[in-house]
Parts: C-alpha cells; sequence; structure tokens
C-alpha cells in the first residue's frame, strides 16, 4: 500500500516537475506577456479613473478599491487561466491522445497536479509585476496577514474550481474537428463572470445573480475581493464551504462528462 502510494506520487511530482522547465523554455513569451499586462493595466487605470472623476463611489466602491481589484484582476486571471481545450483538441487532432488515454496513470488527476504547479509557477513569475503596480500605478496591498491567508486559501481552492469548469468544457473536443472557437468562447465568459473586466458589485443585480450562480467567480472575484478589501476575512468561512461544494460537484460531474465524451473519441491524426 505504501509502496504504491510512493510509486504514484513519484509519477505525478514528474508531472509537475516538467511545468516549470516547459515556462522556462519559452522566455521570449514571458517577456511579451509581461510587457503587454503592464499596457493592459495602464490602460484600466485610466479607465476606472476617468469614470470616478465626477462621483466618489460605484456599487458601494470607491475609486482605490476599484482600481486595487482591477489591478489584482489583471494579475490573477492569468494565474488561473488553463489551454485545456486546446490542449484537448491538439492531442485528438495529432493522435496522441491514445497514447494519453494508455498511460498507466490517472488523466485527470495528471492535469489537476499540472495546474496547481502552473498556479504557483505563474504567481512567482508575476512578483515583479505586483512592484511595478505598486510602485507606480496605486496597487496597495493589505498588511493583514489574515487576509493574504484568505486569499491564498480561497485561490488554490477557486483554481480547481475553473480547473474542473475547464475540463467539462474541453470535453466538448471529443465532438468537433476544431476547438479554437470553443476556446475563445470559453475565455471570454469566464473573464466576464469571472469579474476579471469589471467588479461583480458593480454589475446589475440580475447580471451579478447570474454570475454568482456560474463557477467563473470563484478563481479571479472570491479570491482578490480579500486582497482588495472588498470582502472581510470574517466572510472566509462560508466562501470556503461554497468553494469546497463547487469541488464536490463539479469533481463528480467531470468524471460523469469525460467517461461519456471519451466515448465519442477520433483520432484525426498520427
Amino acid at each position: 500500500m505504501i509502496h504504491a502510494v510512493r510509486r504514484e506520487a513519484r509519477v505525478f511530482f514528474a508531472f509537475a516537475a516538467m511545468v516549470p522547465k516547459l515556462y522556462l523554455a519559452y522566455n521570449a513569451w514571458v517577456v511579451v506577456e509581461f510587457v503587454v499586462q503592464i499596457l493592459f493595466m495602464l490602460v484600466f487605470v485610466a479607465f476606472w479613473r476617468a469614470v470616478y472623476a465626477n462621483t466618489t463611489t460605484l456599487g458601494g466602491l470607491d475609486v482605490g478599491q476599484t482600481i486595487n481589484y482591477i489591478l489584482l484582476a489583471q494579475i490573477v486571471a492569468p494565474l488561473v487561466q488553463s489551454r485545456l481545450v486546446s490542449e484537448f483538441g491538439g492531442m485528438i487532432r495529432e493522435g496522441r491522445i491514445a497514447i494519453e488515454l494508455l498511460r498507466p496513470v490517472d488523466f485527470q488527476a495528471r492535469y489537476a497536479v499540472e495546474s496547481l504547479t502552473s498556479l504557483v509557477v505563474f504567481a512567482v513569475q508575476k512578483l515583479p509585476l505586483v512592484l511595478i503596480a505598486g510602485a507606480f500605478l496605486g496597487l496597495r496591498l493589505p498588511s493583514d496577514p489574515a487576509a493574504w491567508g484568505a486569499f491564498a486559501l480561497s485561490l488554490v481552492l477557486g483554481s480547481m474550481v475553473l480547473f474542473l469548469t475547464d475540463w467539462m468544457f474541453a470535453c466538448l473536443a471529443f465532438y468537433s474537428t476544431e476547438t479554437w472557437g470553443l476556446g475563445v468562447v470559453k475565455i471570454a465568459v469566464a473573464t466576464f463572470f469571472g469579474g476579471a473586466l469589471v467588479p461583480l458589485q458593480m454589475m446589475p443585480a440580475w447580471l451579478r445573480s447570474i454570475a454568482l450562480a456560474l463557477p467563473f467567480s470563484q478563481g479571479v472575484a472570491v479570491p482578490i475581493s480579500f486582497l482588495a478589501g472588498v470582502t472581510p476575512v470574517s466572510d472566509l468561512g462560508a466562501l470556503l464551504i461554497r468553494q469546497l461544494l463547487w469541488l464536490v460537484g463539479l469533481g463528480i460531474a467531470s468524471r460523469l462528462v469525460f467517461r461519456q465524451a471519451v466515448r465519442k473519441i477520433t483520432v484525426q491524426g498520427g
């Protein structure tokens, strides 16, 4: 029993160890993404300062809270994004899916481990961006360790909620010969309803209800609200229970969806 657990741990550790090597192999892409994010943050800060030019609060948030929220959203959103749709599409198109499914390791668990490792790698990569945003763009981070603890815990759980959501969405690749459009739709929906563009508090009540009924806010809006001063740490318990319920429900659903989708596999190449 113990030997089997150790063997499985070594296997998943090997998959996790490949993640930082993969990202370090594409230095140019890391630099380009870094520059693009700075430009986006400059645009968002200018936009929201202009919005607040003739008002003091919107949706109960002042200009400082909103800018904090938006800057954090631009930093955190890439941490929890996955490329499972294009990954599944590529494997099916090239025929690699057959090899992956034959590996003596849980297919979904392998990608979950890689997703968590990517979260850590990306978080380290974004530290210079946090420093720049704090020095030049007005980002203000809390000094309360409890807020940071709430953020870290909800971010990990929220990233897994988004992973399971993306997993089910990626299963549509088994029914399609082209996944580019699926990926674009998924990113657009997740970005908007996740609260990466506009704080959920500013949405109309009916639209905010829809956003809260979807899982996307668990990976962006919920974690960063603790750092932005939008949500008090005292609300952590209720929010964690909601995230755990999402995890259990989506975990079961994702296994069922994949089991059904994999029966439709059609290898397009190889």
